[in-house]
């Protein structure tokens, strides 16, 4: 009985962030390929150094989006179902709680979604991957006796992915191929295409049979006109012909993604457009690169949809870096850096820092990089391996082009460090350029032997289809290793391999001299047929200025008269005119403020109004606790009632305080918390016990408010009730203070017995040690309690945990 009651208070005090019965399928489908098509991108312009979970965290985050909605598309198609909005409010528990109360469907759904939620958890834990597995055994059980084949899916699905969170990726691909066969057997092709596609999602990005597999979905997503999922399906099999060294293809299926965008009214298109901006770059087609990044800033402009902006910038800032125009690039890239700063840290902040780096070193400005390079790693330090790699080789490059020798070795040492740390495939590109100018340094300084440890390694991780990477310093280091240890023939074969490159690199830049000399060119041509055209449209407007001026000198003598009536009639009439529009437009506007000066008035009387009534009504429950309690003997019940009277009066005591003051949402709790203390003396004829009561003058709403006032309440009862053998020398200690700008700290302590086992006061199932633990969970709360001359209860919650 106590739990419902529990439960049926959380319910009543839960307001829902997001609402998905309110949510249009349409907007949910395509608010999904939103979280999808982000995500997938920052995987990818992160190189791998975030997981597909912590991008879609950031995709969530970025467009103010529910987590659940990343991984419940199965079960959730955003119609309302009970104890979904408790999931999005992150209160699982209280689902937990509602489950067995609901009908089979709904426990289905919620059960799924739980076990979701755990299983997706932001660094879960093997505890969050034992409650997922839970709450996924019992959905499947549900659907099995329920024989609806959607739901025995869809708990498998799940499974599956558990299996694949839990390192069995061999068990999750048996249940996701069992599935794929079910389901060809049903001829049901939306269920088709959704078990192609969770097994194909869970197939690594390095292996080409995950295009394969994906395309079948794809193309049954196509036939049966589910349009977004058809293109979420293509963003996924881009980056496997990415990573897998197929750019031709996954350009033209970039293309084909961005005219499918456009066709549903997809508008965030610039998350495709600064993809074929950045494999335009790599071909070298300079033209096609600009317009792609230009268009990818003005998609971005357009949605408002600044949360990566950063890399947009970073795409700009490489093209101008290209062409040779170091000081362009510069700018573009701080204003990534300045962007960065403001919105969501995506992990491409030391592209830009990098970016601008090279630009500094690509101008010869060695000492400037150098002093930007210490001056704002010292200021914004790097947070992964990835990023330090590159950092270090940057520094070490600086130093030795300065002559710094001996600092340059230390920076390489470093590098080297990070780089035997990097295993994923994204960062080896990365791994095999910064490994291969190290071994040009190690070989400038006589050291041929740590040299050759370093190209081994390059060449035990690349193959010839390592995307991004160009082998030419590596084939020099080569050359020179050979040279060395006598390996004359294998040495020619490297210096042939290296000219080869060379001569393509060549071509490269002459093909790119070429294209920047077109592009001034044209640049230069447009601008001066721009001011040919303003040339003779300012010839044109002063040769028809003074023919007009002609023709009005000629008929002004005929008409003048007629003009200075007409013209003075006219000002009349629009004087009136316009006299006649303010007036009503005054009106108007004094009647609009009547009415919503009124609203707010019935406004704040029916809030006032609101909480008067909840306060009878809690008086009411007390005063019917009260006479029950005259009717009872049992002394353990009529101090359950007692205990139950005085959680109720502190939530009464609330809503008192807001029908009486005009802040009908604030609670000033210096005066809340004294009342409450008052209330509990006289209650239990406490006037034995000192309460020292310190409040900070804080002002809390009614959610954290009714909290704070119920842990208050059981803490200050349990000590009048058994913390004191005697009436001697009784003390009650309350305070809650402001400790920093994010965090209170509330403390509640007795000078009274104590208790021995504290930890056994903390386990306790208990009515009164489940509501503290709730409350503190509620209130996102670090809970102590420690035993220091009485009992001390002391807990450190968010200012604002919504």
């Amino acid at each position: 009985m106590k739990k419902v009651i529990f439960l049926l208070l959380l319910t009543f005090f839960t307001t829902p962030s997001f609402c998905q019965n309110k949510t249009d399928k349409l907007k949910l489908q395509k608010d999904r390929l939103m979280l999808h098509n982000v995500a997938i991108y920052l995987r990818n312009v992160n190189q791998g150094s975030i997981d597909i979970d912590s991008a879609m965290i950031l995709a969530c985050k970025s467009h103010n989006l529910p987590y659940t909605l990343a991984n419940d598309e199965g079960f959730n198609d955003g119609s309302d179902f009970p104890g979904n909005n408790l999931i999005t409010n992150n209160y699982v528990r209280g689902a937990e709680m509602l489950l067995p109360r609901l009908s089979s469907i709904n426990q289905i759904k919620l059960a799924l979604q739980i076990g979701s939620f755990y299983l997706f958890k932001t660094g879960a834990k093997k505890n969050d991957l034992k409650n997922a597995l839970l709450y996924i055994h019992k959905a499947q059980k549900l659907a099995e006796k329920t024989h609806i084949q959607k739901w025995i899916f869809q708990s498998q699905f799940l499974l599956a992915k558990y299996y694949y969170q839990a390192g069995n990726t061999q068990l999750s691909n048996k249940i996701f191929t069992h599935l794929v066969n079910v389901a060809r057997k049903t001829k049901n092709d939306k269920s088709l295409a959704e078990a192609i596609d969770n097994q194909g999602t869970y197939i690594p990005d390095d292996n080409p049979e995950k295009a394969v597999v994906l395309a079948e979905a794809r193309e049954i997503y196509k036939n049966i006109g589910n349009k977004e999922k058809e293109i979420e399906t293509l963003m996924k099999i881009i980056p496997v012909h990415f990573w897998t060294g197929k750019m031709e293809l996954a350009k033209q299926e970039l293309f084909t993604s961005l005219n499918l965008q456009k066709k549903i009214g997809f508008l965030h298109t610039q998350y495709t457009e600064t993809t074929i901006s950045y494999i335009e770059l790599l071909n070298n087609n300079l033209r096609n690169s600009l317009y792609y990044a230009l268009k990818s800033v003005s998609s971005m402009e357009k949605t408002k949809d600044y949360a990566f902006a950063d890399s947009f910038y970073i795409r700009l800032g490489n093209i101008y870096t290209s062409t040779g125009y170091y000081e362009d690039a510069l700018k573009f890239y701080q204003k990534g850096i300045e962007y960065n700063q403001r919105e969501l840290n995506a992990g491409t902040w030391y592209k830009s820092f990098f970016g601008a780096l090279r630009s500094f070193m690509d101008n010869s400005k060695y000492g400037e990089a150098l002093k930007y390079l210490e001056t704002n790693s010292k200021k914004y330090p790097p947070k992964n391996d990835l990023d330090n790699m590159i950092l270090y080789q940057l520094k070490g490059r600086c130093y030795e082009e300065l002559g710094r020798l001996k600092e340059a070795e230390a920076s390489y040492e470093k590098l080297d460090f990070y780089a035997k740390k990097l295993k994923n495939k994204e960062a080896v590109k990365d791994v095999a350029t910064c490994s291969s100018i190290m071994a040009l340094f190690y070989l400038k300084i006589n050291k041929p032997q740590k040299a050759k440890e370093i190209t081994d390694r390059i060449l035990s991780i690349t193959t010839p289809k390592t995307e991004g990477f160009n082998p030419q310093l590596l084939e020099l280091s080569l050359f020179k290793i050979d040279s060395i240890n006598g390996n004359y023939l294998s040495a020619i074969d490297h210096m042939k391999n290296y000219n080869r490159i060379q001569d393509s690199i060549d071509d490269i830049a002459k093909h790119r001299d070429y294209e920047n000399l077109k592009f001034k060119f044209e640049t230069s041509a447009k601008i001066q047929n721009i001011k040919s055209l303003k040339q003779q449209t300012n010839l044109q407007k002063s040769q028809l200025q003074s023919s007009r001026l002609l023709n009005t000198i000629s008929v002004s003598s005929l008409f003048l008269l007629l003009i200075i009536i007409i013209l003075l009639y006219n000002r009349a009439k629009i004087k009136q005119r316009n006299t006649s529009r303010l007036q009503v437009k005054e009106k108007e506007i004094k009647l609009k403020n009547i009415k919503l000066e009124r609203l707010v008035e019935e406004k704040e009387w029916l809030l006032k109004e609101i909480h008067h009534r909840v306060k009878n009504n809690l008086q009411t429950v007390i005063s019917l606790l009260n006479s029950q309690s005259s009717y009872l003997k049992d002394d353990l019940a009529i101090s359950t009632i007692k205990n139950s009277q005085n959680r109720i009066y502190a939530m009464s005591l609330i809503h008192q305080r807001l029908y009486r003051e005009d802040n009908v949402s604030m609670i000033d709790m210096p005066e809340y918390c004294n009342e409450l203390v008052e209330y509990l003396k006289e209650s239990f004829n406490a006037e034995y016990i000192h309460f020292e009561v310190k409040i900070d003058p804080i002002e809390l709403d009614i959610s954290q408010a009714i909290a704070i006032g119920l842990i208050i309440n059981e803490v200050i009862t349990n000590s009048i009730k058994y913390a004191f053998k005697d009436t001697k020398n009784c003390r009650i200690s309350l305070t809650l203070t402001e400790i920093s700008e994010d965090f209170y700290r509330l403390h509640i302590s007795d000078n009274g017995i104590g208790i021995q086992d504290i930890e056994s006061l903390q386990n306790s199932e208990s009515f009164g040690m489940t509501l503290i633990n709730g409350l503190s969970n509620t209130l996102e709360g670090d809970l102590s309690i420690t035993n220091e001359n009485g009992v001390s209860f002391q807990l450190t919650f968010k200012k604002d945990f919504r």
